[in-house]
């Protein structure tokens, strides 16, 4: 006789909970990555895709408005590092950068140390002078031509005290120091300060607004006890609170340096590529190619140095980041 094995509460109740356990892990597990599936494909095609397609197309004879896309290898690169229109884009693009990330964290920090004092009406003062971020950089470029332009704005007010030749601003065409690089004077194009103060006009504010935080995070018991110390404001600000604004610096570097890079509608709005290309950058540079010359492949190849350049920015962070939070 066949002995019959007593339930037990215990185990059905265990199954029961395991049962609901898995079927709780995978709601969880599959809930995020239906929500995320929409976006991720939407990336997947409309980032990674045309990416490889640009890059496919650069490396194609496609430059005329018959599709072409027979392999032409590095040609059209090739091509675009012995242009003089390029190596003007690429010496105004570092130029550019340069005094554009330079000057945009010098004035940031500057005015947010002021306004860090607890001044009277802080909040006016830090909305005015975030309010040219809300503006686009076209309407920027389009304000800023009338106001640097030779014969009105700002030569007009000189010329009413008493200084008929004023700067020439963005139409003027020399470069210095004047030293041969390839089929260029490599050097600072004068017509670039112009567009530099534009840029920093607009995206000083911003830079305010992160420094103003970062300042905000910084304990004013360590001020006080540096100063207890015996050390000097210059020393407090540049031992304790330029050190600890590090991140900010760094964070600051990465977004206008990759405001910097692809910047295009400034320079289309206010100059366009000027004269002897002293304010052409790639972007406009790649426009114009792509959509006026028709010649996509040559564009598709600006558009990779492009994204190369970015990439050389911002990847390395990336990375240094990502070490940091695993260890």
């Amino acid at each position: 006789m066949n002995s019959v094995r007593p339930i037990n509460p215990t185990d059905i109740a265990s199954k029961v909970h395991n049962r609901e356990k898995r079927r709780t892990w995978k709601m969880e597990t599959l809930i995020p990555i239906l929500m995320l599936a929409p976006s991720l494909i939407a990336i997947a095609i409309f980032v990674y895709g045309f990416i490889t397609w640009t890059g496919y197309v650069s490396l194609s004879n496609w430059n005329t408005l018959k599709q072409d896309l027979s392999f032409a290898g590095l040609a059209n690169f090739k091509f675009l590092f012995g242009d003089f229109r390029f190596q003007s884009d690429l010496r105004n693009t570092l130029m550019f950068t340069v005094l554009f990330i330079a000057f945009s964290m010098i004035i940031g920090i500057i005015l947010a140390m002021l306004i860090d004092q607890k001044i009277r009406a802080e909040a006016l003062f830090r909305n005015i002078f975030m309010f040219p971020l809300a503006l686009s950089f076209v309407v920027t470029g389009v304000v800023w031509q009338w106001i640097l332009n030779p014969t009105t704005g700002v030569n007009l007010l000189l010329k009413g005290l008493g200084i008929k030749d004023g700067p020439e601003w963005y139409i003027s065409t020399d470069v210095i120091p004047q030293v041969t690089w390839g089929q260029i004077e490599f050097g600072l194009p004068l017509a670039i300060i112009a567009v530099v103060i534009a840029a920093v006009w607009q995206q000083s504010g911003f830079s305010m607004a992160m420094y103003l935080a970062g300042l905000r995070a910084i304990p004013e018991e360590l001020r006080e006890a540096a100063r207890v110390d015996g050390a000097t404001e210059r020393q407090v600000f540049f031992q304790i609170i330029l050190p600890m604004l590090k991140p900010v610096t760094i964070s600051m570097t990465i977004i206008l340096g990759h405001v910097s890079l692809k910047i295009f509608d400034l320079i289309y709005a206010m100059t366009g590529p000027g004269a002897m290309f002293v304010t052409d950058m790639p972007g406009v540079y790649m426009f114009e190619t792509t959509f006026r010359g028709n010649h996509y492949a040559q564009g598709a190849a600006i558009a990779m140095i492009m994204l190369i350049m970015v990439s050389l920015l911002i990847v390395p962070y990336l990375v240094s980041q990502t070490r940091k939070g695993e260890s």
